[in-house]
């Protein structure tokens, strides 16, 4: 059977994790050992006090070291019994305690190196990943499912395999002592892991189900908390809390569902458990009356069927908390099979300086198989030339922008700058290249300054504000509380439309790059301010090439020359002076 691409790279993340840490594994199972070997040595000073101390009878040849403290007499056996007792429970809460601490340390390892990756993995995929992907489903997936993954991967793993050890020494010493009660205790277990099977099937299935909702769930609200006002202004959050009612009732049911699987787990155990130890004491019992036994040894038989099967009501509870850790480790390993659309290749170049040539050759791309958007596109742009890109709602001209920055990759043809096609570029050093201003004005909650520098991280403060100047930003910036140091909300929401498009203006200009695209970068600012942004542009950008969309008329007069896209299609590539006012459409795409 093919190893799931996904579930490869998973294990390839925790082994590397394990194999960082291996002294703490190693520590954790030394403790794990200890743990073992305390709970064999707990009942046994018991056994000598009643067997031995209060009753008299002889020492067993595995016990005849003992005779010489025994001879001490009576109050110093028991003295020397109960300091033995206190020290196996020291050293018992010390080893539980190494190994506590160091499974969590190892776990929340786990967790840091597993969300790392997957964020580093989702930031690789496209957009159209991103696109038909529900955010509140990543969001999930990154921060819960990745915590149940941490504890199975070393906390219950340790456990597992502690309860294991002490299940099979326990099962050689109580052979030792009594095989025919160790074969009444053995005709429960078949019955205890025919329960656990049935029981488990039930909590993956509804475990499953549970996490889909919950990323439904997490979709939702976060849907609805990023269009609040549209919402309020609507009037509708009546109707959105009866859809959020309808999300949360269905995860209430399968979280119920989830619960009485589980506790169904628990209490089956714990009733099977009673039966086991009640036959065994019966059992026992009618041994000690026909003298096959001693009581010592009865009281050490049943603390052993007692420890016995604590270990099995664990790995019951273990093995439902790993049914639904299943289901979060195969939804992580869905994400971390998906393959990047758009990859270096291994012999890529780094891009710049770049002239600012721009060529598209043939070009064609659709979001959706038979639903084109840009329909065989072609047309040149030297270096250093000024193009208006216009057409009506819904051409394709945001498109041409997302191909150009390599967002996606065309169905057909190739897009080139300076000559060479765009794949031949590291994409990281090619983005570097070029300035973008999008349609979607982003901003993050962060400061100004670090908004600003965001395309260009080493930036010096007097670029950041001639960045700021140049889009008409600074007067409004120095009027805050903190001035480029005013921390924003988050996307920029204590800002208006306008402030926050000039603030991604100035992101763009702070990094002087050889190209520079804008997607509608003055349609939330007045007449004034938009001709002063593109004065400002013009300035500062002369000699490299820039393309704006636009509907604005006014805007076409500081520009060289005129696209028209319309169904996909370039329809005319003119001067300006050739350009009808009538041919602007209004809207983007």
């Amino acid at each position: 059977m093919t190893r799931h691409p996904g579930r490869g790279r998973l294990l390839a993340i925790v082994r590397e994790c394990l194999s960082g840490m291996r002294g703490s594994v190693v520590l954790a199972l030394a403790g794990v050992l200890g743990v073992a070997c305390a709970d064999l040595l707990a009942p046994w000073p018991l056994k000598i006090i009643f067997d031995q101390i209060l009753l008299g009878k002889p020492l067993a040849e595995p016990l005849g070291f003992l005779a010489p403290l025994l001879s001490q007499g009576a109050w110093i056996a028991l003295a020397a019994m109960a300091a033995a007792m206190a020290l196996i429970a020291l050293a018992l809460g010390s080893c539980a305690y190494l190994q506590s601490y160091l499974t969590a340390k190892v776990g929340h390892m786990i967790v840091y190196r597993l969300r790392g990756a997957l964020f580093s993995h989702l930031q690789r995929l496209s957009l159209l990943f991103h696109h038909r992907a529900r955010s509140g489903e990543l969001v999930t997936k990154v921060a819960a499912d990745t915590t149940l993954l941490r504890d199975v991967f070393a906390d219950w793993a340790v456990r597992f395999a502690g309860h294991m050890l002490t299940f099979v020494a326990m099962l050689a010493v109580m052979l030792a002592l009594n095989w025919r009660l160790t074969l009444v205790v053995l005709a429960t277990l078949p019955l205890l892991f025919f329960v656990l099977y049935r029981l488990n099937r039930s909590i993956r299935s509804s475990a499953r189900e549970q996490r889909k909702q919950e990323g439904r769930m997490a979709s939702r609200l976060n849907e609805v908390l990023s269009s609040m006002a549209l919402i309020q202004a609507f009037g509708r959050q009546g109707y959105e809390e009866s859809r959020f009612q309808s999300e949360i009732e269905d995860n209430l049911r399968s979280g119920i569902r989830n619960a009485r699987a589980t506790a169904a787990v628990s209490r089956s155990m714990a009733l099977i458990t009673a039966l086991g130890i009640a036959v065994t004491v019966l059992f026992g019992a009618a041994q000690v009356l026909e003298g096959r036994l001693t009581p010592g040894e009865l009281l050490v038989f049943l603390t052993y069927v007692t420890s016995l099967y604590k270990p099995v009501r664990d790995l019951g509870r273990l093995s439902a908390k790993f049914s639904r850790a299943t289901v979060s480790a195969a939804r992580i390993e869905e994400i971390l099979a998906i393959e990047p659309d758009i990859e270096d290749a291994p012999d890529a170049i780094e891009a710049g300086p770049l002239a600012g040539e721009i060529a598209f050759e043939h070009v064609s791309f659709g979001y959706a198989p038979g639903r084109p958007v840009l329909d065989d596109v072609s047309f040149r742009i030297r270096a250093g030339e000024r193009i208006a890109l216009i057409g009506p709602s819904g051409a394709g001209k945001s498109t041409l922008l997302s191909l150009l920055l390599r967002l996606y990759e065309p169905y057909a043809g190739r897009i080139l700058i300076d000559g060479i096609a765009l794949p031949r570029y590291r994409r990281e050093s090619l983005r570097r290249e070029i300035g973008i201003v999008l349609q979607d004005n982003v901003l993050f909650g962060v400061s100004v300054r670090e908004n600003i520098a965001y395309g260009k991280p080493d930036a010096t403060p007097e670029e950041i504000e001639a960045a700021a100047r140049a889009a008409r930003a600074h007067e409004f910036i120095v009027d805050l509380p903190e001035g480029y140091d005013s921390v924003l909300g988050e996307r920029g929401v204590t800002l208006s439309g306008g402030q926050r498009q000039r603030l991604c203006l100035a992101r763009a200009l702070v990094k002087r790059p050889p190209i520079l695209v804008m997607d509608e970068p003055t349609a939330a600012v007045d007449a004034e301010s938009a001709r002063l942004i593109h004065e400002s542009v013009a300035r500062l950008h002369q000699g490299r090439t820039l393309v704006v969309i636009t509907h604005d008329a006014a805007d076409l007069r500081s520009f060289d020359r005129v696209l028209t896209l319309r169904e996909g299609r370039i329809t005319e590539s003119a001067p300006l002076a050739t350009v009808s006012r009538i041919q602007l459409g209004k809207g983007t795409s």
